[in-house]
């Protein structure tokens, strides 16, 4: 196998870049419902007990997710606080550790340049920049994914010393199993499955593959802390795991219910600009995938009995084999999510960074100039899209104020304008550029820094207002609540149950959902200091039991209740006063 060494500039590069875009104003919103709040909790709530083996969040098991990214989270918040920054910093390390480690794979078997427009297109894209911000489990799942399935490759095709990288393979999968469970193997497995069965080098990996001393490196790794949860545990463990997991994926969960095509505009839209590189890469690799056996079948040559070399386009295979293995297997799922999908995003990558490649060395490359033109129209519509976002708000705004009581009372700026003027301008370039078959890799560089750009304005220009007035309210209520209650008083959210509650509060805290009144009145029952966080739409909804509550903080929406005065108001604060800067979990 030739072997090409990457390049130090671009590495520096990669890591700067990924490093701004991961990093860039990481902990300036505050944490999203329902995912990040409840994530950032339970590694808050381990990092307060010292327990690292029983994730709880609000004080009760919870088993949604395995402990490695809790883990994470608790070191996370010895080194720089319990805050947003440090509950999201796991996610943007393994972030940049993916892109780094994707350009290094890349570059080892097809060279720096396919290595860097790889890189440069896994990092490029919204689904992984998401991922990369948020305090959830799938950017580090995607990594050790990938990790595992890079092993599982070069185990297998290199030769000496580079045949250990079979014990990856199983690593990643275990640790991918120790974040989100068993998806974390079985991503993996079906790709190694789908890859030896189209080769039909079960004999190969029979051989190279360790797949004995593999599976016990597995369960060494993955086994103690499931096996250690079930003796702790028991039947509340392991029937719960299985409503999260076997029952995730036969049944819609949280309303997550879609249709089979949903993850179709989720590729096409979350891997853009680069999606629109797939079908012809796909395409591409299709025939010299029928090529190769052709050839060998007039040979008679058996795929058991020649020595695996990687060489050709087995590579861009092996990634189609890995996008289709993975798109199949969610899509079958009941449970369906954007992010579900993250782990094929690093296969996409290879495959249209290798098309790409192509396509500037040959300008009559089959589907090159339709993938330019197939950019340029999804382009031009998410302009519209971005140009229309503004009004569209306004007009669906009153649907919204049940969650965010100010929906009506705000607006997104000027920032969807000023991305759909730079996508504009992107189609316009990446058409004269693109279709000119000597200034060609001009287009790429043109894509990439108006998805950068797009990417850097909603940072900048409309997060922060929708920070302000429809996620922090509740939070800056709850940490001023968290300030004056005691272990032993009561924090109650009525009507917004949002999980992030209980991580700005600090402490456990009673939801009650809207309907239920009979539950409110009885914890307005108990002794002692009780606050009630809810919207202020929700006061005439309180039952007679909560007359002697008075309001003691707003926020833009939101209200705080009391049945006694607060000791401590934070900083710059008072009821009728606007706002602080935000400044809460530091």
């Amino acid at each position: 196998m030739d072997r090409t060494s990457p390049q130090p500039i671009q590495l520096l590069l990669l890591l700067l870049l990924s490093g701004l875009l991961f990093f860039i104003g990481l902990g300036s919103m505050g944490l999203t419902d329902r995912d990040e709040g409840r994530n950032a909790e339970a590694g808050r709530e381990m990092f307060a007990s010292g327990d690292l083996v029983t994730p709880t969040f609000n004080g009760e098991l919870r088993v949604a997710k395995p402990v490695f990214v809790y883990w994470l989270m608790t070191l996370s918040y010895h080194l720089f606080g319990v805050n947003e920054f440090a509950a999201r910093a796991p996610s943007a390390l393994f972030g940049v550790a993916l892109i780094l480690m994707h350009y290094l794979f890349l570059s080892r078997l097809r060279g720096p340049t396919v290595g860097l427009f790889g890189a440069l297109m896994l990092l490029l894209n919204i689904e992984v920049l998401a991922l990369g911000r948020m305090a959830i489990t799938d950017s580090v799942l995607i990594f050790f994914t990938t990790l595992s399935l890079y092993g599982f490759w070069l185990g297998l095709h290199e030769s000496g010393r580079g045949r250990h990288w079979i014990w990856a393979f199983y690593a990643g999968m275990a640790l991918a199993t120790l974040t989100k469970g068993p998806v974390g193997f079985a991503v993996p497995l079906i790709t190694a499955l789908l890859y030896l069965a189209a080769t039909r080098q079960w004999l190969v990996f029979w051989q190279r593959g360790a797949p004995i001393a593999g599976t016990l490196l597995f369960i060494i790794l993955a086994g103690p802390w499931y096996v250690t949860m079930f003796l702790i545990h028991g039947d509340a463990y392991s029937s719960q795991a299985k409503v999260h997991t076997v029952g995730r994926f036969l049944a819609p969960m949280e309303g997550h219910g879609v249709g089979w095509w949903f993850y179709v505009p989720v590729l096409l839209l979350g891997f853009y600009p680069w999606s629109t590189f797939l079908p012809a890469a796909f395409y591409r690799a299709y025939g010299s995938w029928r090529e190769s056996r052709t050839a060998r079948n007039r040979k008679h040559e058996s795929p058991e009995s020649r020595e695996p070399s990687g060489s050709g386009d087995e590579l861009e295979w092996f990634a189609g084999l890995w996008i289709i293995g993975v798109f199949i297997f969610f899509s079958l799922s009941s449970t369906r999510l954007p992010h579900y999908i993250g782990p094929l995003f690093p296969a996409c990558a290879l495959l249209a960074a290798s098309f790409w490649t192509q396509g500037l060395k040959d300008p009559l490359t089959k589907g090159l100039r339709g993938s330019i033109h197939f950019m340029m129209g999804i382009g031009y519509l998410l302009a519209i899209g971005f140009a229309s976002a503004p009004s569209l708000f306004i007009k669906f705004s009153g649907k919204m104020v049940k969650e965010f009581p100010l929906a009506t009372q705000f607006d997104l700026g000027i920032g969807p304008y000023i991305g759909a003027i730079i996508v504009v301008v992107a189609m316009g370039l990446i058409g004269y550029f693109g279709l000119n078959d000597d200034r060609r890799g001009i287009a790429f560089g043109v894509a990439g820094g108006a998805l950068a750009s797009v990417f850097l304005v909603a940072i900048l220009a409309v997060v922060p207002g929708l920070n302000r007035y429809a996620i922090a309210p509740p939070q800056e209520l709850a940490y001023a609540a968290g300030l004056n209650l005691n272990p032993t008083d009561q924090l109650i959210a009525f009507g917004s149950t949002r999980p992030s509650i209980a991580f700005y509060a600090r402490r456990t805290v009673t939801f009650i959902p809207a309907g239920e009144i009979d539950r409110l009145r009885v914890a307005l029952g108990k002794e002692g200091r009780t606050m009630i966080l809810l919207p202020e739409y929700f006061q005439a909804a309180l039952p007679k039991e909560a007359a002697g509550f008075r309001p003691i903080l707003k926020r833009h929406g939101y209200v705080l209740l009391g049945n006694q005065q607060m000791v401590t108001l934070p900083q710059g604060s008072d009821a009728g006063a606007p706002p602080p800067p935000k400044t809460l979990g530091h």
